[in-house]
């Protein structure tokens, strides 16, 4: 079993890159860290970076997780190979793009691009956002996926993701004590469904908001409570379609052996205890 540490960044292809940095800077909220290949980077926290925008195919989406060493990573590519997910193994110039000692590539069964890994680097600097929107770190992907219960399956038994709850058959899944790193929505094809950051609190949603709305920006979900992590939410949709999501409060599961997965009805009240409705194609039925 492929043990993952933690989520660690996404690499988003734009049609864009200068409208995609002015959104990324001036609403997101994220602190510019360089330029380079063609490529923007971007921190929320105390790593190098968590985000990278590239010029692209929009539909071109990466999200990488951390392990633990270097016979780790090695041993995950074994696995992979096994489970019949070829693997690609970074070059010296693609690791140093990631800003990583070492990486493998491979694609799950939906088809999204995954990296795997190993010494990514974190700043020597404290994180300055652009704006004062209250992020406290990258936390979460909604990832797509073609058939929910299969990886699910791969989640769980190829890596080490544990089922918190369940939205109709849309798994949201854990891999520490966080309710969710990885959130699994039903599609006709694969990518990141969205990106979420994690702000300090319901005040910062809120300002957000009301900031969001005198700017323009499509709000496309909330303000509105989760019921399966607990955590207040609003979305929004940024370039190329993109959804981007400010959350707060989320649920931490310390306790393995009592704590028991949930179903709830994929509809409005499966996703917001409020009664916010989404505008969301994989949150609609």
């Amino acid at each position: 079993m492929i043990n993952l540490h933690d989520i660690r960044y996404v690499r988003l292809g734009t049609a864009n890159l200068d409208e995609t940095v002015r959104f990324a800077t001036g609403v997101l909220g994220l602190e510019l860290v360089r330029r380079e290949h063609k490529s923007v980077y971007f921190r929320s926290d105390d790593r190098d970076h968590t985000l990278v925008y590239f010029s692209g195919d929009p539909q071109d989406h990466t999200t990488a997780f951390e392990l633990d060493d270097r016979d780790a990573l090695d041993a995950a590519a074994v696995v992979l190979e096994q489970a019949g997910r070829p693997v690609h193994l970074g070059t010296p110039d693609e690791c140093e793009q990631r800003r990583v000692r070492a990486f493998i590539n491979f694609k799950d069964p939906s088809g999204n691009s995954i990296d795997l890994v190993w010494r990514p680097q974190h700043s020597g600097r404290r994180y300055f956002a652009s704006r004062d929107a209250g992020i406290t770190g990258f936390s979460h992907v909604g990832l797509r996926t073609t058939d929910p219960g299969r990886d699910e399956a791969f989640w769980t038994t190829v890596c080490n993701a544990r089922v918190s709850d369940w939205i109709g058959d849309a798994p949201l899944l854990r891999i520490d004590e966080v309710h969710h790193k990885i959130a699994l929505f039903p599609s006709t094809y694969a990518g990141v469904q969205h990106v979420n950051h994690q702000v300090a609190s319901v005040d910062d949603i809120m300002r957000s908001y009301y900031m969001l709305r005198e700017r323009g920006v499509r709000i496309v979900f909330g303000p509105g409570r989760h019921p399966t992590s607990g955590a207040m939410f609003l979305y929004f949709e940024g370039p190329d379609g993109m959804t981007y999501e400010y959350s707060s409060g989320v649920r931490m599961i310390t306790d393995e052996c009592s704590y028991r997965p949930r179903q709830f009805p994929f509809e409005p009240a499966g996703f917001c205890m409020w009664g916010a409705r989404p505008d969301i194609p994989e949150f609609k039925t």
